[in-house]
């Protein structure tokens, strides 16, 4: 619950006061750790456990491979999988292959990724090519995210977020015509792109903000306090990174979209409204953007609070103006 919650140290001193160990509650923390970027503690951990003779199972290798992926430990991810048989007898299952696909797309090598998953020994799902269209993306590969999406369109045809990320790749790459032809195959299939939203609680009550927009009773004073914390950005040397908004449109109009994301409306309700030192926590239900991400570690800095978002993929915890992700996310 801590770890889920954004809550480590407090998950990890719960962790340090068992009595008793068992293979669940090790792995519980080796997992927390992967999930909030703390792989080197996680590896560590894995080296206690081994200590104390505990045998480790199938989640216990998924939480080092997250681990791996999340910061790019290739080297360590490839021996951890080859261990797992090897040493303890344990046969990969699904989780274990989407697990090394993500780990070779993000470090950019997508060929070497493909080539894996057309070697697996069971069928692969919508999420191993989902992680193979995510390294696409991030590496900028037209190819390799079309490959992607056309396995996807079979296996799961119905998730628009897979035609939102080849349509991304697409913009990115300024081609707008095949930005359009992906917006009308949405629209034709009835689907309608996810809208971004973040929320955070306090006293017991759930705010929540979407992008562009919020009914919230004090959306016009969270406006108000997000313009003057950015002004204060900009005399740090915070330029908007509009290369994260894909949309055809002026620059001026992509920083007014930036400007409004649901986890800066969450993260100026957040300060507005708790006292000096209390720590921020935000849930998003999709990736945090790249400009989202570089405003929340200097915000982090200016106001000298932590910061912790939960993505879709992973938490990030900003602190005096750096994250615990280190950029590789």
């Amino acid at each position: 619950m801590y770890i889920k919650c954004g809550c480590l140290q407090l998950a990890r001193q719960v962790f340090d006061e068992m009595a008793e160990r068992t293979v669940v509650s090790w792995s519980a923390m080796i997992g927390g750790h992967a999930m909030h970027g703390q792989a080197e503690e996680a590896l560590e951990l894995f080296s206690k456990m081994e200590e104390a003779s505990v045998e480790p199972n199938a989640v216990t290798f998924v939480g080092l491979l997250h681990a791996c992926s999340h910061i790019g430990l290739l080297q360590e991810g490839r021996q951890f999988f080859r261990s797992m048989t090897q040493d303890y007898g344990i046969v990969p299952d699904i989780e274990h292959y989407g697990c090394m696909v993500d780990l070779l797309s993000r470090a950019g090598l997508l060929e070497e990724a493909r080539e894996f998953i057309n070697k697996m020994p069971i069928e692969p799902n919508s999420v191993v090519w989902g992680a193979l269209l995510g390294g696409a993306k991030v590496h900028k590969n037209i190819e390799m995210g079309e490959e992607a999406i056309h396995n996807l369109m079979e296996l799961d045809p119905r998730n628009d977020g897979y035609y939102v990320v080849l349509s991304n790749i697409y913009a990115d790459a300024e081609r707008w015509e095949d930005v359009a032809k992906i917006r009308r195959m949405m629209k034709d299939r009835g689907l309608k792109k996810t809208p971004g939203w973040s929320t955070i609680s306090l006293d017991g009550v759930v705010h929540s903000f979407v992008a562009g927009e919020s009914d919230h009773p004090q959306i016009e004073e969270i406006h108000r306090s997000l313009d003057e914390l950015l002004e204060k950005l900009r005399h740090r040397g915070y330029v908007p990174d509009t290369s994260a908004v894909l949309l055809d449109m002026d620059e001026k109009n992509k920083e007014r979209v930036l400007y409004h994301h649901s986890e800066k409306l969450a993260a100026a309700y957040g300060l507005m409204n708790t006292a000096n030192g209390t720590p921020i926590r935000i849930m998003k239900n999709l990736r945090v953007c790249s400009d989202c991400h570089a405003a929340l570690k200097l915000i982090s800095e200016i106001t000298n609070r932590e910061i912790v978002v939960r993505d879709r993929n992973r938490f990030h915890s900003f602190r005096h103006g750096s994250c615990s992700c280190k950029d590789y996310w």
